[in-house]
């Protein structure tokens, strides 16, 4: 009679079973040896005492039933080693256990790294027809990094900076804003004079006075007619707009900080740095900083 599929116990569960009726034999041996050991040494010891056996072979002064009880308990332990140790962490089956694992991990590797090819591939096929569609934008990223690029923390800035504030209203405004939903919701309402477009994966979110869209294409084609859209943040939406932008506008902070947003690394291999105004701390500023500009090669 043909076994149905699913009567069938799987590989990994005869393993299971063997490795299991295996390890209690093990352990019977070592309970079998204790026992024997027990009662053979307690043996000695009353022959010894019985029969006055101390003195015909003696070792380092030790009686020869002392001499074979300490080699006994050394055999056990020996065999207590082999049982819990050796056949447990790195026997033949452990050995095999960690080579199929380490095969495994390195196929997850692989097959990880593939995927992000693959993506990058994707990302910089969309990037090439999107930048061809739209070759008369200027898609610029504006951002106040610090040293270590961070731009925020609890969704919140870190620092404020009059000048900087002044010179992202003087660039962007009349221009589309582009940003992520945290950005928005950590503004007190949409930036006036400007198109407010909101990324965000949230199908049924809505945003006053601003635009939403669901993928940073979807947002630069809604900002099409604009010839300088401008991605204002946060972290994650500069990351998805770097491949396809064609300059950043960035203030530089002279001070490490402390957050959980981050501008991401500039590729100075694609980037040239085309401009530079340095401004020095005051009453207003609480940190050095400095205006770069560049564009994409």
């Amino acid at each position: 009679m043909p076994i149905k599929s699913n009567d069938r116990i799987n590989q990994d569960q005869i393993n299971l079973v063997e490795n299991a009726q295996n390890r209690i034999r093990q352990k019977k041996r070592l309970f079998y040896h204790f026992s024997i050991m027990f009662f053979g040494n307690i043996s000695f010891l009353t022959f010894n005492l019985l029969f006055g056996f101390k003195d015909e072979v003696v070792l380092f002064d030790y009686p020869w039933s002392y001499l074979a009880i300490a080699l006994w308990f050394l055999i056990f332990l020996i065999h207590f080693y082999n049982v819990f140790i050796t056949n447990k962490f790195m026997g033949d089956k452990w050995e095999r256990e960690q080579i199929k694992k380490l095969v495994s991990k390195q196929e997850l590797k692989i097959t990880k790294l593939k995927m992000e090819f693959e993506k990058e591939a994707r990302i910089k096929a969309e990037s090439e027809i999107f930048n061809q569609n739209n070759s008369s934008s200027c898609i610029t990223l504006i951002a106040a990094a610090s040293a270590n690029n961070v731009i925020g923390n609890n969704n919140k800035l870190i620092w404020h900076l009059s000048d900087d504030l002044k010179h992202f209203k003087e660039l962007t405004k009349g221009h589309c804003v582009i940003m992520g939903r945290k950005t928005f919701e950590s503004m007190p309402k949409a930036l006036p004079n400007r198109t407010n477009i909101v990324v965000t994966r949230k199908l049924d979110y809505i945003a006053k006075d601003a635009t939403v869209v669901h993928s940073i294409h979807e947002a630069l084609e809604k900002a099409k007619d604009d010839k300088q859209p401008f991605i204002i943040g946060g972290g994650e939406i500069y990351s998805q707009s770097m491949v396809l932008s064609d300059r950043i506008e960035l203030t530089r902070v002279h001070t490490e900080s402390q957050g959980d947003a981050y501008f991401p690394e500039i590729d100075y291999k694609l980037w040239n740095e085309v401009s530079r105004e340095e401004r020095f701390k005051d009453e207003k500023h609480q940190f050095d900083f400095t205006f770069i500009r560049y564009n994409k090669k």
